[in-house]
């Protein structure tokens, strides 16, 4: 299994502007063939501890059965989509792919 991790920082990090991002993940993200488990969220504000990274807005999670999955999902037109209307407010985008055991 491969878990896909993305960190977004965005522009505007409004309430509105990461509610708007989330709701875009719920759109287009969710239903891809190939997922075990799909998870977005915002940055637990409450978390703040010396080790949190707390540079970043929405955290998306998803963990892909095979990497086969995970690549189709990254040219899937929904994705693609995903990104053409979102990418506008992205200050930063990082991604951490992780073979899991």
């Amino acid at each position: 299994m491969i878990a896909h991790n993305v960190y977004f920082t965005l522009i505007d990090n409004s309430e509105a502007a990461v509610q708007m991002l989330l709701a875009a993940c719920q759109k287009y993200l969710v239903d891809h063939p190939g997922i075990a488990s799909f998870a977005c969220g915002p940055l637990a504000i409450d978390h703040a501890r010396d080790v949190n990274d707390r540079d970043w807005d929405v955290g998306l999670h998803i963990v892909f059965t095979d990497k086969a999955a995970h690549d189709r999902y990254q040219d899937a037109p929904l994705h693609q989509q995903f990104i053409a209307e979102s990418k506008l407010n992205w200050k930063r985008v990082r991604v951490f792919d992780t073979v899991l055991a």
